[in-house]
């Protein structure tokens, strides 16, 4: 029996995805191990979680900013990953020639609807309320050099209420992408096995 296939997770901030697929793969639900955490922050709660779950990590400050991106995908490469998963990562990827590695993320909207630079967390569930919009959701996409413009995999849309605020609306978003994320990671690997 072959191995499961290998994900990176990379993160910036609490590790609630992280988590989510942690919780997963340990339910049996979502079959994959997490061989590394690369972290763009020391002292976050997504570190303390990859630790508390026998995780390896690295932790890849922005500073300098010239070499991030260089630096990052050698923390990266160092855990062989199948799949490179974003969860909440909050800085743009410059993916290197010959890197042929999958880079799947999560957007807490119906894309290309309120996606691109700046267009994270609350911000864009604020822009979907001014908006008027009646729905919102989230988009899984495969990641390319720009911002939330890499080819979609799966989309799951909720109503948006007139009593909605950006903080309820953001927690049904967030229910969407935690049945969506698994969805859609589980078909990427199953398609790349065949």
């Amino acid at each position: 029996m072959s191995p499961p296939p290998r994900l990176v997770v990379l993160l910036s901030g609490t590790g609630s995805t992280l988590q989510n697929l942690i919780d997963r793969i340990c339910a049996g639900t979502l079959e994959a191990q997490i061989t590394g955490v690369v972290a763009s922050k020391p002292g976050i709660l997504g570190v303390e979680r990859a630790r508390k779950a026998n995780i390896p990590y690295t932790v890849v400050e922005k500073k300098p900013a010239v070499t991030f991106g260089e630096r990052t995908f050698d923390a990266i490469r160092l855990y062989e990953p199948d799949l490179v998963v974003l969860a909440g990562w909050l800085h743009l990827l410059q993916i290197p020639p010959g890197f042929r590695t999958p880079i799947v993320n999560v957007h807490p909207s119906l894309l290309p609807a309120f996606g691109g630079p700046g267009m994270y967390g609350h911000r864009v569930h604020e822009a979907v309320l001014a908006s008027g919009a009646k729905e919102s959701g989230c988009t899984v996409h495969l990641v390319d050099d720009t911002y939330d413009t890499g080819p979609i995999l799966l989309q799951r849309s909720v109503p948006v209420e007139s009593s909605d605020t950006a903080e309820s609306l953001a927690a049904k978003v967030q229910a969407a992408e935690r049945e969506a994320y698994p969805e859609a990671i589980a078909k990427l690997l199953a398609s790349a096995s065949r």
